[in-house]
């Protein structure tokens, strides 16, 4: 389980989040959701080490990934804002340097990469070099560089963003099949069908607070709304 507690920060004068608990269990799909400057990305950066919090605790199957960063990794598979892709290396090379850095080698890299590769259905593309990538195509190496070592946990910002609608379908199709083998994902999103489709539960952040937890419809039953969209609008005002 993906664990934080009283998670705190602040940049200068400017408080980012100031109390953020909640939790990811394996096979199940969390949508971390809030409007911008809420403490989305804030709270992301915390969970995957780029952030060191200035108060609380975060544990991920125990671990505390500042104190034992590298075995916290291992179980962490992150999808960054943008891709941030090596424009002159190919995509098979960016599966096996990330494949590489979270501890595969050997013939087990090969076949994690060669996996990974199959699954995104990237052979037509898995020796080209990354320059010249569609936003697409960009976003499925992104998503093989994060799962490429089997992680516990996706940790997604944004995944479907400048997807067509194809594409949105085929990344949900491979969300739940992930989730159905045990993998807990946490993802933010803007665009309430795709949580509505995903999520098992929301964690709804405002003003750098958790304002509400819980399964889609028990929210909406909460806020006597019919969408996620109104129950998600009458919590966040609620809170402010």
């Amino acid at each position: 389980m993906i664990v934080t507690a009283g998670l705190k920060k602040s940049f200068a004068e400017v408080e980012a989040i100031k109390d953020v608990s909640f939790h990811v269990e394996r096979g199940e799909i969390v949508a971390l959701l809030g409007g911008n400057g809420s403490g989305k990305s804030t709270s992301i950066n915390i969970l995957t080490g780029l952030l060191k919090p200035d108060e609380g605790d975060v544990k991920i199957q125990g671990i505390d990934p500042f104190k034992n960063p590298i075995e916290a990794r291992k179980k962490l598979g992150v999808f960054p804002d943008k891709a941030g892709l090596y424009p002159n290396i190919t995509v098979r090379e960016h599966l096996a340097f990330f494949g590489g850095l979270h501890g595969l080698g050997g013939s087990a890299l090969n076949v994690a990469v060669e996996k990974t590769i199959h699954i995104l259905d990237m052979q037509e593309i898995a020796d080209r070099t990354t320059k010249g990538f569609s936003h697409g195509q960009s976003v499925k190496v992104a998503l093989g560089r994060a799962m490429v070592h089997n992680p516990d946990y996706l940790i997604l910002d944004e995944p479907s963003r400048g997807l067509d609608v194809y594409a949105v379908r085929k990344l949900r199709e491979l969300l739940l099949r992930f989730r159905d083998a045990g993998t807990g994902i946490l993802f933010s999103s803007h665009v309430m069908q795709e949580v509505e489709i995903l999520s098992n539960r929301l964690v709804i952040i405002a003003d750098g607070k958790i304002c509400a937890q819980g399964k889609p419809d028990a929210l909406k039953a909460e806020t006597k709304t019919q969408s996620l969209e109104d129950a998600f609008m009458a919590l966040v005002e609620k809170e402010n």
